[in-house]
């Protein structure tokens, strides 16, 4: 399919982040072919797009985030909790050992309908379902597959429930990255998830090092993210989750280390040297209060941060505004992030999922993956290379995504699904499968 998308301003992503006005879009298949002038760019076309009145931006990525969460909206049974660790014994450890196979891909079905109509395109998945662990990962691949979007999934090993539930969950990430790896599927990658450090005994990192090395694939695990993990790891272990995790080989290039609130100067020298992601997820850690990262400092030190949801939206730019305001105030200073956190999302996200999937994804340019979002956006002041990212903050991140496309395929346009997804129908399966899961919680 050869679509042509005309008429509207395009705003490239990347380092640097362009504006290019009077420029057309051509995609080809599932790959941007061209960006030049309209009548430059040679016909036949399956379809003309006019953007008239919209930016055109690439699809964003979501580089930490949980599908299974979905399905526990308006869940008032939870304890109230004091601090972290409770939260995670009365809400989330509860929940994920709860759920079904198909709550698993109905959790994941009615996200990814959400992150369409958000523009979110590429989403980093880290999943639990101990009760139901094999095949989780092949039934979310199946609501991946249905959506159109893309998404890189994992297994949340942790030996909180047990050897057997352990070993699951290690085969489970094994099984999906050599099918992954295989398949080589556009719209799915692997990674081989874990939990967190202080949830993981010296034997199961061992086993997962050593099961993903021979995969070789990178590990995606939460690190430091309350100050419990800290203190249980060192009282237990002797060091910090980072350099424990570390000392096992689980961060290097290719691996994602979510959150790091809690990483202090030399944990950010390790996380510096070993070539890892770190994700930010401002949101997640506001609500949890469990603190806020120094992405200012990680930064300073060459560390390379991205931004994640963890659950808690699929829309970007809303998690970007939030990162920002909460980076003044970690810093005392409102002049302080903002380069840090845009570039989180503009820059470092699609090099994350560039690196996951081998191809360029999450910036407009020739040869990139064909992900593109249309937003209704008209500029009341000069909108230009100096002037963008202060737009993306201040004025697109309020603006409606008008049309998804993602690997050159149009899922949403004219803020209408034409994925063939029934969302009155599937909402309504969802509420039953959540009302019986409720009952369980």
């Amino acid at each position: 399919m050869r679509l042509l998308i005309q008429d509207g301003t395009i705003v490239t992503f990347g380092s640097p982040c362009r504006v290019l006005e009077g420029q057309a879009l051509l995609l080809e298949g599932d790959r941007i072919a061209r960006i030049a002038p309209a009548a430059e760019i040679e016909g036949p076309f399956d379809r003309v797009l006019s953007a008239r009145g919209k930016l055109v931006l690439p699809g964003l990525v979501n580089a930490h985030m949980h599908f299974y969460s979905t399905l526990v909206r308006g869940l008032g049974k939870a304890a109230p909790s004091a601090n972290f660790q409770e939260i995670l014994e009365n809400l989330w450890w509860r929940l994920d050992r709860k759920l079904s196979l198909d709550d698993v891909e109905m959790s994941a079905r009615v996200i990814l309908v959400e992150a369409i109509r958000k523009g979110t395109t590429t989403l980093v998945d880290h999943h639990a379902s101990p009760g139901a662990v094999r095949g989780s990962l092949g039934r979310i691949a199946l609501a991946v597959k249905e959506s159109g979007l893309r998404s890189c999934l994992c297994y949340e090993v942790s030996d909180r429930d047990g050897q057997a539930v352990t070993t699951e969950g290690l085969e489970e990430n094994a099984d999906f990255a050599r099918s992954a790896a295989a398949a080589r599927d556009p719209q799915l990658r692997a990674l081989f998830g874990l939990h967190a450090a202080f949830t993981l005994s010296d034997e199961t990192l061992d086993r997962a090092s050593r099961m993903g090395g021979d995969l070789g694939v990178g590990f995606h695990v939460h690190v430091a993210e309350a100050a419990a993990d800290v203190a249980a790891n060192r009282s237990r272990f002797g060091l910090s989750p980072v350099a424990r995790l570390a000392a096992h080989g689980l961060l290097g290039p290719g691996s994602i280390a979510a959150h790091a609130v809690h990483a202090d100067a030399a944990d950010a020298e390790i996380l510096a040297r070993s070539g890892a992601w770190v994700v930010h997820n401002p949101q997640s850690n506001l609500n949890n209060s469990v603190g806020i990262a120094d992405v200012v400092g990680l930064v300073r030190r060459g560390i390379p941060v991205g931004l994640g949801t963890d659950a808690m939206t699929v829309a970007m730019l809303e998690e970007l505004r939030v990162g920002l305001w909460a980076q003044h105030l970690r810093q005392d200073n409102p002049s302080c992030g903002f380069m840090e956190l845009t570039g989180a999302l503009v820059v470092r996200n699609p090099e994350i999922a560039t690196g996951l999937w081998g191809f360029p994804i999450g910036t407009l340019q020739e040869g990139a993956a064909a992900d593109v979002i249309l937003v209704d956006y008209h500029a009341p002041t000069p909108l230009n290379d100096e002037t963008v990212l202060g737009h993306l903050v201040f004025g697109i991140s309020q603006a409606a995504v008008d049309t998804t496309i993602c690997g050159g395929r149009i899922l949403m346009e004219g803020k209408a699904l034409t994925t063939g997804i029934d969302e009155a129908a599937l909402a309504a399966e969802s509420r039953r499968l959540a009302a019986a899961l409720w009952e369980r919680f």
